[in-house]
């Protein structure tokens, strides 16, 4: 018997909503993947856009090959002339910002695009503490959830035993996330910074981030945000929800190929605080560093937030994703996403009940993110034949199947195709 009494969604619906779909030409903006049937994983790896290796080609032969190392030249020293495009220097600020236009909500100058989501994790989760027990002593506890993902986990667990700090642990549904009104409880004096997920990585759970952030602050506390798996899908508000921080890797929803570098953003009503300062200091984080002077002098704003070399060559794929999201427009990729996950949920309540998948993800459009969750005891042995298929999901244990579609480079027939493949294997 059906699990929703209904009529099966048919290929031929897939195809319909295909035709309709105002996206649909940016599929073809990808590049073609040999023996692909369905990809499931873009809210893990996205898709690389057509013309990438091209775009390295050129950087290789051009700006590298020909500018060498002029093109780190920011003209501040020599005097002369520079733009974005050959002037390196200036790259973790001017990708940043269009970071921050085309998936934050934020307004120039306050995103840089540095590092790997962990650094940059602790980057500003250790400024933020820092500064939080240096205005208050008493602020000793970071608030964190026991389901996020784990490396925040693990960063907030180093921090904690570094500065002799404490963790209070909201326990979560994993087939949800994290609620208001166990932050609410949480939170209060010994408060210094929480750290959440926007969406959460094995649910799918969009929290009600705009109210946490209020009763963050309302109790004295400075929010993180975790948006790897929220940017690029899902649209954010930063500076209107009033975040203070947040750091997301680039190589999910926003195509910037596998370690990418990820981005951090910081509010600025929180630059230039003698107090605030990340705890990496690196020579291309100091004010102007190629004097090469004695101690350590931050930069001016968000740049404060670099401090190594920046990775140029990884910005370059990136570019190239970030000009498709601004054009297509978060608010119409959302609009699909939704659609995409609505009618995977449509095809998997068709599927008979005997046969025993659970959906472990939020089904109301303001709580669901860009994927949703499968459950069922035989997704271990079956996600990698399924890969052997060209069917790519991803599995997460003990019996999770994640199906992440992303709306710039999934077809609706892409995903009818793909999940009719999961119900065979389990049936089979």
């Amino acid at each position: 018997m059906r699990q929703d009494g209904g009529i099966p969604p048919s290929r031929e619906d897939a195809l319909a909503l295909d035709a309709a779909d105002p996206l649909a030409e940016y599929a073809a903006g990808f590049e073609p993947a040999k023996d692909l049937l369905a990809y499931f994983d873009g809210n893990s790896l996205g898709r690389p856009v057509a013309g990438t290796a091209q775009a390295l080609a050129d950087f290789t032969l051009g700006p590298w090959g020909s500018g060498l190392i002029r093109s780190w030249d920011s003209g501040q020293d020599s005097g002369r002339e520079t733009d974005e495009e050959t002037d390196w220097m200036r790259w973790p600020e001017v990708v940043g910002d269009e970071v921050a236009s085309a998936a934050l909500g934020a307004a120039p100058g306050q995103t840089v695009v540095a590092d790997s989501t962990t650094v940059l994790l602790y980057k500003l989760l250790r400024a933020l503490a820092d500064h939080q027990v240096a205005i208050d002593p008493a602020r000793t506890e970071i608030v964190l959830d026991t389901d996020n993902f784990p490396t925040d986990r693990y960063v907030a667990e180093g921090i904690a035993a570094e500065r002799g700090m404490s963790l209070r642990w909201v326990q979560v549904d994993p087939a949800t996330g994290v609620r208001l009104e166990q932050v609410e409880e949480a939170v209060g004096p010994a408060t210094a910074v929480a750290l959440f997920s926007h969406v959460a990585y094995r649910s799918g759970w969009i929290a009600d981030t705009e109210a946490i952030t209020r009763v963050v602050h309302d109790a004295g506390g400075l929010i993180l945000w975790d948006t790897c798996h929220s940017a690029g899908s899902v649209p954010i508000r930063a500076d209107d929800w009033g975040w203070d921080a947040a750091v997301g890797c680039d190589y999910k929803y926003l195509n910037g190929g596998p370690g990418a570098p990820a981005h951090a953003y910081l509010a600025s009503r929180l630059h230039d605080i003698p107090t605030l300062e990340q705890p990496i200091q690196g020579w291309m984080g100091r004010r102007d560093p190629f004097l090469m002077e004695q101690g350590y002098a931050p930069a001016a704003g968000v740049r404060s937030l670099v401090s190594g070399t920046p990775p140029i060559l990884g910005m370059v794929p990136l570019r190239l994703a970030l000009a498709m999201l601004e054009e297509a427009g978060i608010e119409a990729v959302r609009a699909k996403s939704l659609q995409l996950t609505d009618f995977a949920l449509r095809i998997v309540d068709s599927w008979p009940a005997e046969l025993g998948v659970a959906v472990a993800s939020p089904r109301e459009h303001a709580r669901r993110g860009g994927h949703i969750t499968l459950r069922h005891p035989r997704f271990i042995e079956s996600y990698r034949r399924l890969w052997e298929r060209g069917v790519i999901p991803d599995f997460r244990s003990p019996d999770g199947l994640r199906v992440g579609p992303a709306p710039l480079s999934t077809t609706f027939v892409e995903l009818w195709d793909g999940l009719a493949a999961v119900r065979e294997e389990l049936v089979g």
